[in-house]
């Protein structure tokens, strides 16, 4: 009890606490809405209602930034790389009401994207790390609710409105639950029921996910949703320091499964539920669409790219003009838009975090942080999640604790202990 008091002491903080509430709020109403609004199916005046949303994450966002970055490489690259991003929504900006109501609703290429990065700057007192895990349970309950609500849409394999809620809603709802396996060891107290039920739901919805991304052939869902599940397992095995019983038993397992799973799929693959994900195994939806990118693209692009409103032009699978403003490939859509500077800038200050936190850290939740940044590096290739989504600000909170050396030094203890305050 003296050490909890100790800590609410010395890092509790009400205002921020209250503040931090009022975003999370106003970024899961932003955030339904958007999911809402793009699957079709709702009315498109609930982006009014997203506006609520923007108004109430925006207001406290003003009070929980704080220009203060105790590491001196990270405050360098991150003042000029977010100037970077500044400029390149300067170019191509519009002040019309339109354009400004588009660019602040929109979450994937709209102004917000540009300016998560700014989320490294809240208050990085660990007592809060609880506010995140629950937002990410309550945008995992909601994709769960999309996913009974649209069930005939997912499982139909003509229809865009399944194969928009499994690109859109999964990546930006479903997969942030990997953040919570990763930090199993934190969610661990047989005492405590949420703990084993929080820990449960979310290896439930990443497997959920891989089952729907390869019923509906997203390849690029499944490739992230195996990912997670790959460094958790490992991450967990590193923590726990398991006996090499335990390390390989679950392996074996999963050998004996899969020839199985190999059987079953070989039997549904030509008419059953796996029918479509046979199909796409060798299809290349890529290539020509990256040659047309890579034609377009002048020399000047490449180093400082098109702006926010950049486009390319690509007569496959686009506007009727012939022109695309996303590439899926998110590091040429970074290119895109900012071109290598932007892409370089961004990669020089998340891999210096990655090797902090695996390497010069004490604590699993820095290795955590840390394979979350490798996590999204690798989903970089195959899908698009450079986004205002939780995925990627967790991409930015995992840079700040990277970089936080007192976070990096802090024991194993102590961090559990923090971690297990009940601030709500």
């Amino acid at each position: 009890m003296t050490g909890k008091r100790k800590i609410q002491e010395n890092v509790y903080n009400k205002k921020i606490s209250k503040a931090l509430d009022q975003f999370w709020i106003g970024f899961v109403i932003y955030t339904t809405c958007y999911m809402l609004m793009i699957s079709s199916v709702v009315h498109s005046k609930i982006t009014y209602l997203q506006l609520l949303g923007i108004v109430l994450f925006t207001l406290p966002a003003f009070q929980l930034i704080r220009f203060k970055i105790e590491n001196a490489y990270l405050r360098t690259l991150f003042i000029i790389y977010f100037a970077w991003q500044l400029y390149t929504v300067s170019r191509g900006f519009k002040f019309n009401k339109d354009y400004l109501f588009g660019t602040f609703v929109e979450a994937y290429g709209g102004v917000f994207v540009y300016l998560a990065p700014l989320i490294v700057l809240f208050p990085k007192d660990l007592i809060y790390l609880k506010k995140i895990i629950n937002v990410i349970l309550a945008l995992s309950i909601i994709y769960l609710i999309c996913d009974v609500v649209f069930i005939k849409a997912l499982l139909g394999s003509g229809s865009e409105t399944g194969q928009t809620i499994i690109e859109y809603f999964s990546k930006i709802m479903g997969i942030p639950c990997g953040f919570i396996l990763l930090t199993l060891v934190y969610n661990n107290d047989k005492r405590k029921s949420w703990a084993i039920w929080g820990k449960l739901w979310a290896l439930f919805v990443v497997v959920l996910t891989f089952l729907l991304a390869a019923i509906r052939a997203r390849r690029g869902l499944m490739f992230m949703s195996v990912n997670i599940l790959v460094f958790t397992y490992i991450l967990y095995n590193y923590a726990y320091k398991t006996n090499m019983f335990f390390k390989f038993f679950p392996l074996v397992i999963v050998f004996f499964v899969s020839i199985y799973a190999m059987s079953v799929f070989s039997e549904k693959s030509k008419t059953g539920s796996f029918s479509l994900i046979t199909q796409r195994l060798k299809e290349d939806t890529r290539s020509d669409v990256e040659k047309y990118f890579y034609l377009d693209m002048s020399k000047k692009d490449w180093v400082v790219g098109k702006g926010i409103d950049g486009m390319y032009w690509c007569p496959t699978g686009a506007t009727p003009d012939g022109y695309r403003l996303v590439i899926e490939t998110d590091y040429l859509q970074i290119m895109l838009k900012g071109g290598a500077i932007s892409l370089g800038l961004l990669f020089l200050i998340a891999i210096p975090a990655v090797l902090l936190g695996l390497f010069y850290s004490d604590n699993i939740l820095s290795k955590a942080a840390a394979c979350w940044i490798l996590l999204w590096f690798l989903a970089l290739f195959p899908a698009t999640v450079t986004t205002f989504s939780m995925n990627y600000l967790l991409v930015w909170i995992s840079i700040g604790i990277c970089y936080s050396k007192k976070i990096r030094k802090m024991p194993e203890e102590t961090v559990k202990e923090l971690f297990q305050y009940k601030i709500f």
